[in-house]
């Protein structure tokens, strides 16, 4: 996605700061017909729609305040693990994302092979295991940059989208997935907590 798209980006008030801000960094809300309030991160959905910042106290904030009563002017259902709910389905638009550039031929995983395309420029995004070793990760140098690097996901998680057990090194080429992944990227890291647990093992190069 060029600058240009996203400097044209239409921008939502988010419910609870109030501030005006890009959609691509709020999650989507909208009232189904049974009153009930539902995530809708790809912002597809049919109906009016309600934004909140793509930051967990603030999503934790709108469902305490009942802030979405608010904001539909009527009283609605909020359903437990609503914030739970919205975490996961970004983890699975990540995951989407890197599968579908692993697809193109625009993504690699392995510590040999995520260190030549690093070298060479070829990397526009680097991933990393959250429960990976830190001294593993450290290795490798970030590419640089906002949105260039992420450790939001767990190894088991990685590894789903290059279909195997476990990944903790993993590199994305520049072009359009690589932006779309990044969007996506930035709002689960406002609303991901994941406790970054270092499994003690370095990578060995050749291998995930």
């Amino acid at each position: 996605m060029s600058r240009a798209a996203h400097i044209s980006d239409p921008e939502r008030k988010c419910l609870v700061t109030g501030e005006v801000s890009p959609k691509r960094g709020l999650i989507r809300f909208v009232l189904g017909p049974d009153d009930t309030i539902y995530p809708d991160v790809a912002g597809k959905l049919p109906g009016r729609g309600m934004y909140v910042s793509a930051e967990r106290d603030a999503l934790e904030m709108a469902v305490k305040k009942k802030l979405f009563s608010k904001g539909a002017k009527r009283q609605v259902t909020v359903p437990d693990g609503l914030v739970a709910e919205v975490e996961a389905a970004l983890v699975r638009r990540v995951l989407d994302r890197i599968s579908m550039s692993r697809k193109a031929g625009r993504a690699v995983t392995g510590f040999e092979k995520v260190k030549d395309w690093l070298e060479k420029g070829t990397a526009t995004i680097l991933l990393q295991a959250s429960d990976g070793s830190e001294r593993g990760k450290s290795k490798l140098y970030k590419p640089g940059g906002r949105g260039s690097f992420f450790d939001i996901l767990t190894a088991q998680e990685l590894g789903l989208s290059f279909g195997r057990e476990r990944v903790i090194h993993a590199a994305l080429a520049a072009g359009r997935l690589a932006d779309l992944f990044r969007d996506d990227a930035v709002r689960l890291s406002g609303v991901r907590t994941i406790e970054t647990q270092d499994d003690g093992n370095d990578p060995v190069p050749g291998k995930v």
